[in-house]
């Protein structure tokens, strides 16, 4: 296999097992949508949805790609080290038991060993963008499903330019708060998303969801072309001949901006190992 060439730096930490100094990497603080691939070899090893903040000055992540990264004991006994499974370049360590995240494991990496891709960029994946109350559940659900790379907190609908949380919840922007998913649909379908949309929220509800009272959590489906729109008026009809009075509203995603939201508004229940307070999974079809 062919390798990517190393400045000096890179030499120094991937093939001779050094370290960068905490909080001062690329990738430490960066929250984007993607995967991280290995520097030297361009294997890729973690999905930006398993990345958090540990405040330890390093990228953290709870999760590794299936069979991309090896784990090797120190000498001493004391750590273990992780490095990518193809070329074995030195990534970082590997930590147990901390209870930082529900999977209580956090791989620390040097940023210098990583190279990013965004998702956006590869043209497998597709978006699709889901209101339903409160981001933080709405976000909790979308991202436990197989074949959902990533599930963004942010804000959508309304007629401002970057709002912020307090703009939205405050200032009577017209954004609601909205979960933009980012999925495979070789895995799981448009469908699929907005049938799990309709069962872990109350779709009937018109002022809010739950106790959460405002127009920012009207429930909503932005969506991205006609047939996206068939799809969501289909589950409507369904729902509706089955007694439901639907209040989810139909909006065109090409006539908004979704704006992710402030970084301390992603994973949020992922990082206090938490469950929604008003969104609860009800099987409807």
């Amino acid at each position: 296999m062919k390798y990517n060439d190393l400045n000096s730096e890179e030499v120094r930490v991937i093939e001779n097992k050094g370290t960068e100094m905490a909080f001062s990497g690329e990738y430490d603080g960066f929250y984007e949508a993607g995967v991280y691939n290995c520097k030297k070899c361009n294997t890729p090893l973690f999905n930006s949805n398993d990345k958090f903040d540990s405040g330890s000055g390093w990228p953290s992540f709870d999760e590794t790609i299936a069979g991309a990264v090896k784990e090797i004991p120190d000498a001493d006994g004391r750590r273990v080290e992780i490095v990518c499974a193809t070329c074995e370049g030195h990534l970082g360590h590997v930590f147990r038991g901390e209870q930082l995240t529900p999977k209580s494991t956090r791989h620390c990496v040097n940023s210098i060993s990583l190279s990013f891709e965004a998702y956006e960029n590869d043209s497998r994946y597709k978006k699709a963008y889901f209101a339903s109350g409160c981001f933080w559940g709405t976000e909790y659900w979308f991202s436990r499903q197989e074949g959902v790379v990533s599930a963004n907190s942010g804000y959508m609908g309304g007629h401002t330019i970057d709002p912020t949380y307090y703009e939205v919840c405050q200032k009577d922007t017209g954004h609601l708060e909205t979960v933009e998913v980012t999925y495979d649909p070789s895995i799981i379908s448009f469908e699929e998303l907005v049938k799990l949309f309709f069962e872990t929220h109350d779709p009937e509800q018109m002022n809010g969801q739950g106790p959460d009272i405002g127009s920012q959590y009207l429930s909503a489906i932005f969506t991205n072309n006609i047939e996206e729109e068939d799809t969501v008026q289909i589950l409507i009809n369904q729902l509706e001949d089955r007694g439901m009075n639907i209040a989810t509203m139909i909006k065109d995603a090409n006539e908004h901006t979704f704006y992710k939201a402030e970084e301390e508004h992603q994973n949020y229940y992922k990082l206090r190992n938490g469950t929604p307070y008003c969104h609860v999974y009800v099987e409807r079809f």
